[in-house]
């Protein structure tokens, strides 16, 4: 089950001036490369690394990021904010 981040924009004061911070969405998917079980959470992984009764090992958790990034309309429209 992907992990979803969406997307948000956060201004920041660096040197005097007003600057947009981008977040961009991003999905991420952890999964045992050797089960192919899907976790839903860092904490679920590392679960299942710290059982004993398991086989699996720190190796064994892949973890992909998936991020969509698109022009935003400030940046088209090129304001200065």
């Amino acid at each position: 089950m992907p992990i979803r981040d969406d997307s948000v924009i956060t201004y920041k004061l660096i040197n005097g001036e007003k600057v947009p911070e981008f977040v961009v969405p991003a999905e991420v998917t952890i999964t045992n490369t050797v089960t192919g079980n899907e976790y839903a959470s860092d904490e679920e992984a590392q679960s299942d690394v710290d059982d004993v009764k398991t086989d699996t090992k720190k190796e064994h958790i892949r973890r992909d990021v998936m991020i969509k990034v698109a022009i935003h309309e400030l940046i088209k429209s090129g304001v200065n904010i």
